[in-house]
């Protein structure tokens, strides 16, 4: 049985206009942010593989098996196309 914890998420570029918001606070049964995305990206429709998508938590890059805990402010940040 796993317990949840309690993130935020700050969404940015796409993934804010797929999400509807800029921030949202969840709970969440994921243990790691790589379940964390595969969640959110269900949900809202995430298409980028993660593979193309950097993460970020408590402002600083964390591997994708970065394990969550409650207070975490998480990041996923899609490519930046540059011009």
């Amino acid at each position: 049985m796993s317990q949840s914890v309690d993130v935020s998420i700050e969404y940015f570029a796409q993934f804010r206009e797929l999400a509807g918001v800029s921030t949202e606070r969840i709970a969440t049964a994921a243990t790691d942010a790589a379940s964390l995305y595969q969640e959110l990206a269900s949900g809202h429709g995430f298409e980028l593989p993660q593979s193309d998508v950097k993460v970020a938590v408590n402002d600083e890059f964390v591997d994708w098996a970065y394990q969550l805990k409650t207070g975490d402010t998480v990041v996923f940040i899609p490519p930046v196309a540059g011009g």
